[in-house]
């Protein structure tokens, strides 16, 4: 007898919808997908959601709920833009169906799986932050979680080839939505992003820098352990997350220390850690691991609100 599921709806058919519905149908334990939403009726997504069986629709959030099995749509994935997603997540809401945000609107809490699921299953609407997010903030996290972290600055580097329209139009909300992040759920009294579109030819796998400055004294070895942990976890629904080597540590003394605008002058220990974040090739090359952390942290989220919200069995 084949397991009950829960049925989603996926609002956006470009390569982050796409790439998201190809995992649902084929990694998900408890999901499947009851439709999905576009507003190009040309587009790749919509025509791939066809051939595969899967209603769809041209005529964007009003469309979806003209479909038949509209009622029985628990879950939507919003991946659209920023601007679109308080006009989604409304009409949504007044059905009672559970948002979950992968633009840089920021409506809902923001949601990192190893960090703070848990404490918002019972959130109408999550927001995912962003792919540099997703990819980061778990590690300024390990960090903060042994020692206090006074700054973090990440820079997120992404083929060119990976950031499409979307990518490309929320540039400014990538940046302050992930700064926001990396001091709300990684824990730093202050923080910074920086996205860098690289143009290589062959287009290169996502890197992530993840800098820290900690308290002085702070204990390398916990450190050290901590980033293991949590990069193991990530690594869990993201098999592509690796770190490219050891945590770098370097003393800042007081009579070397750093000007932190805002902060004025620290001395402590600078931590660096270096990601790498290969795509699982679903749908989009490998180098795209930008958009699958995205969407493999988007579907951990759907799989732990079906057992939790819906009450199927994990």
């Amino acid at each position: 007898m084949e397991s009950v599921r829960v049925p989603v709806a996926i609002i956006g058919s470009g390569n982050i919808g796409t790439d998201l519905m190809i995992k649902v149908m084929r990694k998900s334990k408890h999901l499947v997908m009851g439709a999905m939403v576009g507003i190009d009726a040309l587009s790749d997504g919509l025509a791939r959601a066809k051939r595969l069986g899967v209603p769809a629709t041209s005529d964007g959030v009003e469309g979806l709920l003209k479909l038949p099995n509209f009622k029985d749509i628990k879950i939507v994935f919003d991946a659209t833009s920023a601007g679109a997603h308080a006009h989604h997540n409304a009409v949504l809401q007044a059905h009672g169906v559970q948002v979950i945000d992968l633009t840089p609107a920021a409506i809902g809490p923001y949601v990192i799986p190893v960090v703070n699921l848990e404490e918002h299953l019972h959130s109408t609407n999550i927001n995912m932050v962003t792919c540099g997010g997703q990819a980061t903030i778990p590690m300024v996290y390990a960090v903060s979680r042994v020692a206090k972290v006074h700054y973090a600055e990440i820079v997120a580097s992404i083929a060119s080839k990976s950031a499409g329209p979307g990518t490309r139009a929320n540039i400014d909300e990538f940046t302050e939505t992930t700064s926001r992040a990396i001091v709300k759920l990684g824990g730093a009294e202050r923080g910074k992003a920086i996205i860098i579109l690289n143009p290589a030819e062959p287009p290169l796998i996502m890197r992530d820098t993840v800098y820290c400055f900690a308290q002085e004294g702070a204990d390398e070895a916990a450190i050290c352990q901590s980033v293991d942990d949590i990069a193991a976890q990530v690594a869990a629904y993201v098999p592509g997350y690796r770190l490219k080597q050891s945590v770098q540590f370097e003393k800042i003394t007081a009579d070397s220390a750093l000007n932190i605008p805002g902060l004025s002058k620290r001395n402590g220990l600078k931590v660096s850690i270096y990601l790498e974040v290969e795509g699982a090739a679903h749908y989009l090359p490998s180098y795209a691991g930008n958009l699958d952390i995205m969407t493999s942290a988007a579907l951990a989220a759907a799989e732990r609100f079906a057992i939790e919200k819906f009450a199927l069995a994990a």
